[in-house]
This record gives C-alpha cells, structure tokens and sequence, in this order.
C-alpha cells in the first residue's frame, strides 16, 4: 500500500510521514500501514492538513427543521460543502457538529457568495427524493437582486439561453444556436437608492445562471466579483458581499404531499454581519 499511494498521490505529500502518524485508514476505520498488501477497488481515507479559516461572519440561522429536513437562511461567504480551502467553515460541517447530525447534506446548490434558503436532509435515505424535486424542476425558486437600473430596459423578461461552463474560465458563456438550457424571468420590483431590486424566477439551475442573465442584459448584480470582469478577491475578503438573495423555496413534498414554502429572513442590501 504504502508504494501505490507514493505512487498515487502529489509528490508534496508526506506519505512516509501520514503512514508515521496513521493517517491512513479503510472504510472500517482501521489504520492501513505502509508494507501492508496492494488491495485493488479498495478505499483508502486520509485526514489532511487545512489551512487556518478565518471565521465567515453573518449568522447561519435555522429557519425550520423536521425529522426529515433542515432548512437554513445562509449567510454570503459561507460555503455549502466542504471543499477546498473551505471546510470548517461550511454549512455542512458547522450543522454537523451543531445539530449531531453526522449524514446531514444539502439537496441543491448555493454558491458560496449567495445568500438565502438552502433546504438540508437530516439523514442519507431522505435525501434522493428531494433531490429529484430538483433535478425534475418542481421546485418554485424565487431570488432577489440588487442591480443597476436600465430605463431603456423592457421588463420584465424572460432570458433564454445556451450556457456553457468551460473548464479553467470563471466565467459562465453563450453559445448561440444551440438548445437552450438556461431560462430566468426578471422582474423589477422597485428601487433601493440608486439601484432597483429585481425578482428573478429561474426555471433552470445551470451555473451562474442569474448573475450571466443579468450581466447578458447590462445590469451586472451589485457585488458580483466574476461579472462583469473577474476581480482578484482574496477569499477572506468578507467586505463586499454579491447582492444576491435566495429569497424563497416552495414544493410539495414527495414523502407526505403537504406543501412546503420557506421564506429568507435575510433583505437587500445584504452585509457581511447579517
């Protein structure tokens, strides 16, 4: 074992110093040592080393929580998974250790500078049929936006497109011509000093889809660190957060029937405290 994981993993990997410190374990938990035998389709688990996070300010506030799910109003910043330089600081992980609930996860996506409703399964078997509400588009979303305001601008609109997220590009792109997979009706609903406040209706969740549509009309989200250029922004730059506002959930429930509708409790401007 110890040869094939030199041989599997980055040279900047201490793999004599992890088996030293048995760091290395198998799905039962078991400490795997260097000179044990090669196990071909065998899992090996390590715990690795992570970076100091500095703590993501705004509070994670639980806006409803049942025997089969939780539902959190999340501030920006704070990612929704552990996943590169963010794990402590993650829905996931801080709901785990704050609820004991080892097999929580979420059942869509929130980007980690959005704000808003995140909906949450206590434990793994609950969690496939909520993910098909989403999968299937039978989740009614609602998000808010602050943006600058067009008077040249038709609204509401209903953008329809192709988008493509290329590997290595932080930015989402059109492509012409080809079957739209990407659809948000935009809706002004009022102003908020010198910008308006947009209602966007997503019908689909590609990647960036909201912050791309409102940039493709002119009117980039106030915030928006990728749109319309892509900034240097230092990950724990809390200073700025994206105006934008996962503002309300609605469905009905594929294991009792009732309907279910969560509300933020979050409103525009959004700060870094709230």
């Amino acid at each position: 074992m110890g040869e094939w994981l030199r041989w599997r993993l980055p040279e900047q990997v201490d793999v004599a110093g992890m088996f030293a410190t048995r760091r290395f374990v198998d799905d039962g938990g078991s400490p795997v040592a260097a000179d044990d035998p090669y196990q071909p389709h065998a899992f090996v688990w390590f715990y690795r080393d992570l970076r100091e996070e500095a703590p993501v300010p705004g509070e994670l506030r639980i806006l409803h929580r049942d025997e089969r799910l939780v539902v959190v109003d999340k501030p920006p910043f704070l990612a929704t998974i552990p996943r590169g330089r963010h794990v402590r600081e993650s829905v996931v992980v801080r709901l785990r250790d704050e609820l004991g609930l080892p097999e929580i996860s979420p059942v869509h996506r929130l980007d980690r500078i959005t704000s808003g409703v995140l909906v949450l399964t206590t434990e793994r078997r609950w969690r496939g049929a909520y993910q098909m509400l989403f999968q299937r588009r039978e989740v009614r979303k609602t998000y808010r936006a602050l943006a600058p305001v067009d008077p040249g601008l038709d609204l509401p609109v209903t953008v329809r497109n192709h988008l493509v997220k290329r590997r290595g590009l932080f930015q989402v792109a059109v492509v012409p011509d080809l079957r739209v997979n990407a659809v948000t009706r935009v809706v002004l609903e009022g102003r908020l000093g010198e910008h308006g406040v947009y209602r966007l209706e997503p019908e689909t969740g590609r990647t960036h889809q909201l912050r791309a549509h409102l940039h493709g009309l002119g009117i980039p989200i106030v915030g928006d660190p990728v749109y319309p250029e892509v900034l240097d922004v230092d990950l724990d730059d809390f200073t700025r957060p994206l105006q934008l506002l996962a503002s309300e959930l609605a469905f009905t429930d594929p294991i009792d029937g009732s309907e279910r509708r969560f509300v933020s409790e979050r409103a525009l401007p959004l700060l870094p405290e709230d």
